[in-house]
């Protein structure tokens, strides 16, 4: 389960012509909505092509904001162009259920047109799936259609030497020249529950593993991924849509229940000379990470137990499978181990590597047997490394070293370790990549009154060129016409009930002497999540301030980036500290002399609406009125490495579900109560919604509840994100009496 935070991350695009003329009786909902988006162009997949000449995006249209085209800008010259028109090239066929699902797990379901690329090695294309089909675009505007076989395919790539095109299709491994085409599977059992070159749904949805297979470097190799679904329990998942219903039979792995069978081969580009990877005896695994050592003479698997505790990386020879343990992860007690993408092997040998065995998540470097730490200190690296250059023996990294509410890019020398250098501006929150060579970094950030800017900087930090300025102050981006209205962010902290500071977040109205404003209090609560955080927020909240509200959240004990000791707290224990901690939010809000007391409503999807159900049969009388969006209701229904992971085997500790669960006192809820749900969700399945109202209708509990056909734990698009809000903002003001 990642955050989803319904009708807050809105794509963007230019400004149309006299648009700000229409837009002077102030933000509505359905301007909140529309195209072009308030957070103006806001682009994908930025990556610059291996020999730096040219940066490439994903860049979305001003008239239809969920479409994406690529673009091309020379780097030298600064020049722009499209290299891939998606409605001129694209087919228009609909897409397979695979890559449905798969968009839903990388959280882009909604998008159309391009939603990836890759860059071949020497420079002179990219390759381009689009609706089916594969095209090979060069710089100078042409793009041509590859000879694969018609139909769905996923995770197409060029290999690593230039050699071949490589995809998924009808759940077979499909390689095929990157010039002479021929293409081949190289996998030929795959079908039924048999996947080759896929990752498994727990991968995806989970591990943030989206793939099942990796070239080696010099293209001698591909390490491939085989997994039978026949042990996972059959989920019948009703696609309920508005003319009919389609039934799905999912592979859904609750918790407790047995997982996908899940192998790993070595095998040429050909499909000779297949070998199996030594996993171990115990099969009850998971493949966690795949990576290829530099010269590409050794594969490294990581491999996590069942209970998360323990993470071991394996050392494969890839000829024979053969594999040794060359170090473990392990979790602290009442604790888990948690997974990074920050594996860097080096031209030497030695390996980058992220680790919170000292209690923080920082990075080390394991070489001839050793680890040494790079960084240290009472803050968190990201889970992985931006980049690396490896003549300089610098390291790349975010982390949030000058405060939680931050996040800049670092660098820092792996080899000699001392100082670590900021690469970025005060005051706001980053993201980044970088070239092959740590010589360049594409850099993305916002602040609570920008939204996200993207910029191209050189390896200390000073930007060379805007990709995507984006300046909100300019009189043709499309929320200039509401800057006037725009109402600042404040911070500050709270103590919880064991001395942790707190974080929250606040935006209020234009406060008049003597008025007192009923509170929008949104929270998510779950881990591996952080939402109080100097970034641009969205228009939406400035919506929900403009009908009177405050607005305002609370970063609780579990949440992310805070270290192990704040984030283990929910162990075996979800819905405790996270309950304890918003409500303190909620109690001090009341203290405030411009809050009224009696209209502070609590609103959540995800593990936010788990949250909103726990808060109302926990603290009634606190909230006037909750919202729960697509909520776990009972953990033994979502899936086994997100709710293992934190709350152990349920066949084992059925005490710790018992108490975690939201049915066993759904009974107890007597505040006012909306309920939500997209009537196709495979995350959440609609079950915990179903099992919901069967419960508080049989104990005679009044709520009301807004059911979605045809989406899934995404609800929103067109028309649709108008509707939900709608139907919240109806709800929240005919029980508070706010409007």
């Amino acid at each position: 389960m990642q955050k989803w935070l319904v009708g807050l991350a809105m794509l963007g695009a230019p400004l149309m012509a006299n648009e700000a003329l229409a837009q002077t009786k102030g933000l509505t909902l359905e301007r909140v909505f529309a195209s072009p988006d308030l957070n103006g162009p806001q682009p994908r997949a930025a990556k610059l092509s291996p020999d730096g000449k040219f940066l490439t995006l994903l860049r979305n249209r001003a008239d239809e904001k969920e479409r994406f085209d690529l673009w091309a800008m020379d780097t030298r010259t600064g020049e722009w162009r499209m290299l891939v028109d998606s409605k001129k090239f694209g087919t228009g066929t609909e897409l397979s259920e695979a890559e449905k699902m798969q968009r839903e797990r990388a959280r882009i379901a909604g998008s159309k047109g391009i939603i990836a690329y890759d860059w071949a090695p020497d420079s002179k294309s990219v390759l381009v799936p689009l609706e089916g089909e594969l095209y090979r675009a060069g710089l100078d505007g042409g793009v041509a259609k590859l000879p694969a076989k018609a139909g769905p395919k996923l995770n197409a790539e060029i290999s690593p030497a230039g050699g071949f095109v490589s995809y998924v299709q009808d759940q077979n491994l499909v390689v095929m020249g990157l010039g002479a085409g021929n293409p081949r599977a190289i996998t030929d059992d795959g079908e039924g529950t048999v996947h080759w070159g896929e990752a498994e749904f727990v991968a995806q949805e989970e591990m943030a593993r989206f793939k099942g297979y990796w070239w080696a470097p010099n293209d001698r190799y591909v390490a491939v991924e085989r997994f039978d679904e026949a042990p996972v329990g059959v989920v019948t998942r009703a696609a309920i849509g508005a003319e009919g219903t389609q039934l799905f039979q999912q592979r859904y792995p609750k918790a407790g229940t047995p997982n996908a069978n899940v192998e790993l081969y070595v095998m040429d580009p050909n499909g000779d000379h297949k070998v199996g990877v030594d996993l171990g005896t115990d099969k009850d695994i998971y493949l966690a990470r795949v990576d290829w050592s530099k010269d590409g003479k050794t594969l490294y698997v990581q491999r996590e137990n069942r209970e998360q505790t323990v993470l071991d990386l394996l050392q494969v020879d890839p000829a024979t499978g053969k594999s040794v343990v060359l170090f473990s992860e392990k979790a602290r007690a009442k604790s888990w181990v948690n997974l990074s993408t920050a594996l860097t092997p080096l031209d030497d040998g030695s390996l980058l590597w992220w680790s919170e065995r000292d209690g923080h998540g920082h990075l080390y470097r394991f070489a001839k047997g050793k680890f040494a730490q790079i960084t240290k200190g009472d803050w968190e690296v990201a889970p992985d490394v931006v980049g690396v250059d490896e003549a300089k023996s610098r390291v790349f990294f975010v982390g949030n070293k000058d405060g939680v509410l931050e996040r800049h890019l670092y660098s820092a020398d792996y080899k000699k370790g001392g100082a670590i250098t900021r690469l970025t501006e005060a005051g706001w929150w980053n993201e980044a990549t970088m070239d092959p060579s740590g010589t360049r970094a594409i850099v993305k950030r916002s602040n609570p009154n920008q939204p996200a800017q993207t910029y191209l900087a050189d390896a200390s930090g000073k930007r060379i060129a805007w990709v995507n300025e984006n300046a909100v102050t300019a009189a043709d981006h499309p929320y200039n016409p509401y800057l006037a209205a725009h109402r600042e962010r404040s911070f500050g902290t709270i103590k919880a009930a064991d001395g942790s500071e707190l974080h929250w977040e606040m935006i209020t109205p234009k406060l008049e002497p003597g008025k007192k404003y009923p509170v929008f209090f949104q929270h998510y609560g779950g881990p591996h999540a952080q939402q109080v955080s100097k970034a641009w927020g969205g228009s939406l909240e400035q919506y929900l301030v403009s009908r009177g509200y405050i607005w305002f959240q609370l970063d609780n004990r579990g949440s992310a980036n805070r270290g192990v000791e704040f984030e283990s707290q929910i162990w075996h224990a979800m819905g405790s500290v996270e309950v304890e901690d918003q409500v303190a939010g909620a109690k001090y809000l009341k203290t405030l002399p411009y809050v009224d007391a009696n209209k502070v409503v609590t609103y959540g999807w995800s593990y936010g609406g788990y949250m909103t159900l726990k808060l109302l049969e926990k603290a009634p009388g606190v909230f006037a009125a909750g919202v729960a969006g697509a909520p776990v209701t009972k953990w033994e229904l979502y899936d086994t490495h997100y709710t293992e992971r934190y709350m152990g085997d349920p066949t084992k500790v059925p005490e710790a579900y018992a108490a975690s669960d939201n049915i066993g006192e759904a009974a107890k809820i007597a505040d006012p109560m909306l309920l939500l749900h997209g009537m196709a969700d495979d995350n959440v399945v609609f079950e915990n919604s179903t099992a919901l109202a069967a419960t508080l209708q049989k104990a005679e509990v009044p709520f009301e509840m807004m059911f979605y056909p045809g989406h899934t734990h995404r609800v929103g698009g067109p028309g649709i994100s108008v509707h939900l809000w709608n139907t919240i903002l109806d709800f929240l003001d005919r029980k508070t009496g706010v409007k």
